[in-house]
């Protein structure tokens, strides 16, 4: 009786497992992956089969919102992956850089862009390389491309600013990008203005032009943003003099020499 007994639980125990072994049917499937997804809606592989049983069961129009939110997601992952890769091809341009190998360097800056038309890092370096060779054209187009996308970065314009400049040479162009070069100089100021590169080189440029009230503000500007820094001073007095304001001039030494003589006792004190 007991060996009946036992014999009996053990086919009841096979029959369960056997059940358990059985693979649900579309119905069932749909609504498992269902509850899946209201619990976990980015798990792509779910979503696609969801799609596609839908489909199977007729259900055409939950087949369309599915497989449209399944190629969403996949241009997501896509772009994601591409911007990994792109940053990846960067980085090993710039490794090839370090070493001196520029042409090496400019394949992979290529390369990531080939594949992230949006690679900052590989535009900033494809624009250095070629402004390096003299390929100013080619520069201001990654530099152009660049500002685009970072157009809070003062780096990129002041970058650009400086192949401006050097395409209004007629030696290298034709082309009469002086303006553009400052308007790019005063963007740099307006992001950073104790950018005091991009002043000195402002105001180079507004003397050379004629633009006399340009250079002086430029330079008043600067020494306001960095009155610690003796080259503003300097430059500010140079502006002044040019100009024939000599008394502007004297008043900006007698501003230097208290300035930088408070600073001295003040060092001397401590």
């Amino acid at each position: 009786m007991d060996e009946q007994t036992q014999a009996s639980g053990t086919e009841q125990a096979s029959a369960a497992v056997d059940a358990g072994d059985q693979p649900l049917s579309p119905d069932e499937e749909i609504a498992e992956i269902e509850k899946l997804l209201s619990a976990e809606p980015d798990d792509f592989q779910a979503r696609c089969r969801l799609g596609e049983l839908y489909f199977s069961k007729g259900r055409l129009d939950d087949a369309l919102t599915e497989v449209k939110k399944s190629i969403e997601m996949a241009e997501g992952l896509r772009t994601e992956m591409n911007r990994s890769l792109a940053m990846y091809y960067s980085n090993l341009g710039t490794i090839y850089a370090t070493k001196g190998m520029v042409d090496e360097a400019e394949a992979e800056f290529k390369r990531a862009l080939d594949v992230h038309a949006y690679d900052v890092l590989a535009l900033f370096n494809l624009g250095r390389v070629q402004a390096d060779k003299r390929k100013y054209m080619e520069s201001k187009n990654y530099y152009e491309r660049l500002v685009e996308i970072t157009p809070d970065d003062p780096m990129a314009w002041y970058n650009l600013a400086g192949v401006y400049v050097e395409l209004d040479n007629p030696q290298v162009s034709d082309y009469n990008t002086i303006d553009m070069g400052i308007q790019c100089y005063l963007r740099v100021l307006e992001l950073d203005p104790k950018h005091l590169e991009a002043s000195f080189k402002l105001m180079e440029i507004a003397l050379n032009h004629r633009k006399t009230d340009l250079a002086i503000k430029v330079m008043e500007s600067a020494v306001e943003h960095s009155p610690d820094e003796p080259l503003a001073y300097y430059n500010l007095i140079s502006v002044y003099d040019k100009c024939k304001m000599f008394e502007q001039a004297e008043q900006a030494r007698q501003r230097l020499k208290e300035r930088f003589a408070k600073k001295a006792k003040e060092g001397a004190a401590s």
